[in-house]
């Protein structure tokens, strides 16, 4: 039986589809890693921005007792004690002052969501880059496949430049170039 000689070629298309099938994989699992991270800081931001929305509403119920305690201190009448004045002087202090903290708490939250929603967005930045490098390698592989199957070099430059592009793609989701 003789022997086919082997195209050394068909080498350098074996070495490029294993570069781009780990290439490939990496895009996967780090793109699943950011999307899954995005996801998570979506979930936390809201969270963070449905207790912003409480503080918001208990703040707006202290202010209008407030309100209401300062309607009441203007229509006392002139005949009412000191004491009852200074009761009512003592309770809109009170309510100011929680009305004050809710109003700090309040910021310290909605700084909070805002970074969560930076992470997330940085994520699915990331999460996007690595979906579209996944795309080109894929193609790359197949037509690389499809190279060697048919012996056709002409099919292996085209899914190596495919693959070129997936492997920018690649780095862009580690450096986010773009």
């Amino acid at each position: 039986m003789a022997e086919e000689k082997k195209e050394v070629w068909l080498n350098y298309l074996a070495l490029t589809t294993v570069v781009f099938a780990v290439c490939a994989t990496l895009s996967t699992f780090k793109g699943g890693g950011f999307s899954t991270r995005s996801v998570m800081s979506q979930s936390q931001a809201s969270d963070q921005w449905a207790f912003y929305q409480a503080k918001s509403i208990k703040s707006y119920m202290y202010q209008m007792q407030k309100e209401t305690l300062e309607l009441k201190l203007m229509d006392l009448p002139r005949s009412a004690s000191e004491e009852v004045a200074n009761t009512l002087k003592d309770e809109i202090a009170d309510y100011k002052k929680k009305i004050e903290k809710y109003e700090q708490e309040k910021s310290e939250i909605q700084e909070k969501a805002k970074q969560l929603e930076s992470v997330r967005d940085e994520s699915q930045k990331h999460s996007q880059a690595f979906g579209v490098a996944i795309i080109f390698l894929q193609i790359s592989i197949l037509l690389s496949s499809i190279a060697g199957l048919l012996k056709k070099k002409m099919v292996w430059y085209a899914g190596m430049a495919t693959g070129f592009v997936g492997l920018f793609y690649f780095v862009d989701g580690f450096l986010l170039i773009l």
